[in-house]
């Protein structure tokens, strides 16, 4: 981790790294005292590498609690790797930090940080600091591992799996509607605990890990739901050289997506397309599909079958006995 000086008349780089950082490091990060780390795949794996980054007033709203944007920022990694049936190795971490940041602020993300990697036993092994003009900027690199040749990819879906997804969707999209100026009324109308809830699963990605090897094993295709379950399915199947048909009916939704639905209707289309759901969607064979929502149970994660790969190449997406189209089918950065 390199060690150019912050400018920042407080806490300096020297003493991030050696009082806040280098506690949560692993033994691959060598006490972050040297320009890079040093890892060892497990025997007989490969190694499966991910990078996101995340800018203020893009990915987060600027003044989210600070361990909050830690925890998505690892969160959101984590999520490519279970999608991958990658088991976590660490992680490298780079920060470009604006001056306006106090050393309060680094000191409650640096906490949150060791805690969210504490428990997904993913420690830092190395990264870079530096000061910038601009907003908040923060990339994570995390770094997983398979046995040889078991990498769950994108592209090898086959016509008559079937498509499911984990967990729920457009939790984390209408969450994020409730941080915006003036929210839907379906939104506001919600008890204040449902609104809390969606606000939690915008902050707080939940990767499933859990099921990283299951998916080794019965999964034929995977990504994980970042930018809309509408873009990220089309993104799988056509990846893939495949359609699929998507009944929109049973994709699952919790309790507060359902009840503000009730209210609005029209939010299915942004719970749909929103992104920030962290879920996998894959794809199985018949039986193999069965096996896996067997071993989904025993974890205490649901999954739910939304539909069918075809020959393709068009994707649809079904909605009370009829076709639905969308203006936008998923986040674009461009």
């Amino acid at each position: 981790m390199a060690a150019q000086e912050l400018n920042r008349g407080r806490l300096s780089e020297d003493a991030l790294i050696a009082r806040l950082l280098a506690p949560m490091a692993g033994p691959a990060g060598l006490g972050l005292r040297d320009d890079a780390a040093l890892l060892s795949p497990p025997e007989g794996c490969e190694l499966v590498i991910t990078v996101d980054a995340l800018v203020a007033n893009i990915h987060f709203f600027a003044d989210d609690p600070p361990a909050s944007i830690a925890h998505k920022l690892l969160g959101v990694n984590l999520s490519d790797l279970a999608a991958k049936g990658a088991d976590p190795v660490g992680f490298l971490l780079a920060m470009m930090l604006p001056d306006t940041l106090s050393d309060d602020w680094i000191k409650a993300f640096v906490g949150g940080l060791a805690d969210a990697a504490a428990n997904a036993a993913c420690p830092l092994i190395g990264g870079d600091t530096t000061r910038i003009d601009g907003p908040l900027a923060l990339s994570l690199t995390a770094i997983g591992s398979v046995p040889v040749g078991q990498m769950v990819r994108r592209t090898t879906a086959k016509p008559g799996d079937v498509i499911g997804v984990t967990g729920t969707i457009g939790d984390a999209a209408l969450g994020l509607l409730l941080q915006q100026a003036n929210p839907p009324a379906g939104l506001m109308q919600l008890a204040p605990e449902q609104r809390a809830f969606l606000l939690d699963r915008y902050r707080h990605p939940r990767p499933r890990n859990v099921l990283a090897q299951a998916l080794r094993v019965h999964a034929s295709a995977a990504m994980d739901v970042s930018d809309g379950l509408v873009g990220d399915c089309r993104k799988l199947l056509q990846a893939s050289g495949c359609g699929g048909v998507v009944c929109l009916d049973d994709v699952p939704l919790s309790a507060a997506v359902t009840h503000a639905l009730s209210m609005t209707p029209d939010l299915l289309e942004r719970a749909v397309t929103g992104g920030d759901d962290y879920e996998i969607l894959f794809c199985a064979p018949e039986q193999a599909f069965e096996a896996l929502s067997a071993e989904a149970v025993r974890l205490g994660l649901p999954l739910q079958s939304i539909g069918r790969v075809t020959q393709g190449p068009e994707v649809v997406f079904t909605h009370q006995g009829g076709d639905m189209s969308f203006v936008h089918g998923s986040f674009q950065h461009f």
